[in-house]
């Protein structure tokens, strides 16, 4: 929508403007064009905020693009930005007053020209090139030209000398222009030269491999020697052989037999170990006989007796997969603790309790049995039926679904004149197969069933309550109204009865 402009008229209140509703209108209609209603993305309300000669976004993390139109550039001042490029309006030069730092690779297509110097990641600080032959500046910071170096080189190896030295500490210097190095023999090697070829040789006073040759005090680096016949002690690195022995010659140093890759060392009976034996695994046949203790790791066997090293350790008989720990003979034990299942065969004996089959029986004359829960916690009885032969004691006792008595069973109180009390908590009933009694109600469980109220033999229903003489306005007893307040349907000897009844006086 276009700018909508407002008429004010040719001059004040001559009747040619706009009418302030319509000129407000207009207004309203330019300020949603400006800041857009509802958030609208292409206004400066939704994203863009402009204030205090800065331009911000609205939206978190939010980028703000200024994108021309076609070819167009971005103007700022004299700064033009076109695509990726940057260039100047009013002049050649764009000037980057504080550091600059560059991630990506920089490609230089005219000439550079840096005032100070050039630092690159490692070594020295460049500050210009130098074209000098001789080298006569002797700058860690300036660089020389390819044909400064060049001349230089070709004008110093004209002038050297060549210098060696001897193992006499002779010291040999060959003009390298002038002079020539000359090689002799010494005992036992002689030289001759063909071409630029030196050979060196040796006569018969040195040792060769098939030469037969006294040696003394001389040092074999890592030779092999076939079918030695060595006299004397012999001392291999720190190992000392002599006759029958075999000793180390450090102080307190191990002795170390180790055979290779799965081979073992092999001990010809009989065998005698004089003080402590430190092995690797071992694997032994036949029958091994210690005298004193046995510690294999944290675990000491001696005598009868099979102990941890370590302090408060356990001791623990594991069998391997499958295998069970076998304890052929009595055990004697201070106090278990056992995690996980056990299984015994037979009969368990625990203080005057025995286990046995299906059976928990008590051993003592006359001992009871005590299943006591912590607390407030329940013992609970599975099965599909609890059988109490005899007599159930309970001080409070709990039926999810019902009590079954058997044929000629009887609820009665333990002591002489007490009560039987069949009491609900909350609303509820106390259910006699058909019959609910709550509170002070007797009703019939099933819907629509009679309620009986029946004697024993020749007894009567007896029916304690209040009486009266008179009946309500009808005078004395003896001289009832013609006309009752209602009937009352009873069934007496099962047949069904209307008594008839009268408001109280």
């Amino acid at each position: 929508m276009a700018r909508q402009n407002i008429n004010i008229g040719s001059s004040a209140n001559d009747g040619t403007g706009d009418p302030l509703r319509t000129a407000f209108d207009k207004i309203n209609d330019n300020f949603v064009e400006l800041y857009g209603t509802d958030n609208d993305i292409n206004t400066l309300d939704a994203n863009l905020d402009v204030n205090n000669f800065e331009i911000t976004t609205g939206v978190t993390n939010g980028d703000i693009t200024v994108t021309p139109n076609g070819t167009g550039s971005i103007k700022l001042g004299a700064m033009k930005f076109n695509g990726t490029t940057l260039s100047s309006d009013d002049s050649t030069i764009i000037n980057i007053n504080e550091g600059l730092i560059v991630d990506g690779t920089t490609n230089i297509s005219g000439a550079t020209t840096l005032a100070t110097s050039l630092t690159l990641a490692t070594g020295a600080t460049v500050t210009g090139i130098l074209d000098e032959d001789n080298m006569s500046t002797d700058s860690a910071t300036q660089l020389a030209t390819q044909q400064s170096i060049k001349a230089y080189v070709d004008s110093q190896v004209t002038a050297q000398d060549l210098d060696f030295a001897c193992d006499d500490s002779t010291t040999l210097s060959i003009d390298l222009d002038s002079e020539s190095l000359q090689f002799s023999g010494g005992t036992g090697i002689t030289t001759a030269g063909t071409g630029n070829t030196v050979t060196i040789a040796i006569d018969g006073t040195v040792t060769t491999l098939t030469g037969s040759q006294t040696l003394t005090n001389k040092v074999l680096t890592a030779p092999t020697i076939n079918a030695a016949t060595m006299t004397g002690t012999v001392t291999v690195d720190s190992i000392s052989m002599a006759d029958n022995t075999i000793t180390t010659n450090a102080s307190n140093a191990d002795l170390e037999l180790d055979a290779s890759g799965t081979g073992s060392v092999r001990l010809i009976a009989p065998t005698t170990a004089v003080s402590t034996l430190t092995t690797a695994d071992i694997t032994t046949t036949g029958t091994h006989t210690i005298t004193g203790q046995l510690d294999a790791e944290g675990v000491r066997i001696k005598d009868n007796t099979v102990t941890t090293l370590a302090s408060n350790a356990n001791l623990e008989l594991s069998a391997n997969g499958t295998g069970v720990v076998d304890v052929k003979k009595a055990m004697t034990t201070v106090g278990q603790t056992i995690t996980g299942n056990v299984a015994i065969t037979g009969q368990l004996d625990i203080d005057n309790i025995s286990v046995s089959g299906n059976g928990i029986i008590a051993t003592n004359s006359n001992g009871g049995i005590n299943i006591n829960p912590n607390g407030l916690g329940s013992v609970t009885i599975g099965g599909s039926n609890v059988s109490v032969p005899s007599t159930l004691t309970a001080s409070t006792l709990y039926a999810n679904t019902q009590i079954l008595l058997g044929d000629g069973a009887k609820i009665m109180a333990a002591a002489t004149n007490s009560d039987i009390v069949l009491e609900t908590i909350g609303t509820g009933s106390v259910v006699l197969e058909e019959i609910s009694i709550t509170d002070n109600k007797i009703t019939t469980h099933n819907s629509n069933a009679d309620l009986q109220l029946d004697t024993d033999g020749t007894g009567y229903l007896d029916i304690r309550t209040d009486t009266q003489t008179t009946v309500g306005s009808a005078g004395g007893a003896s001289a009832l109204p013609g006309q009752p307040t209602g009937y009352i349907k009873i069934k007496i000897g099962g047949t069904l009865r209307v008594i008839p009844f009268y408001d109280q006086a």
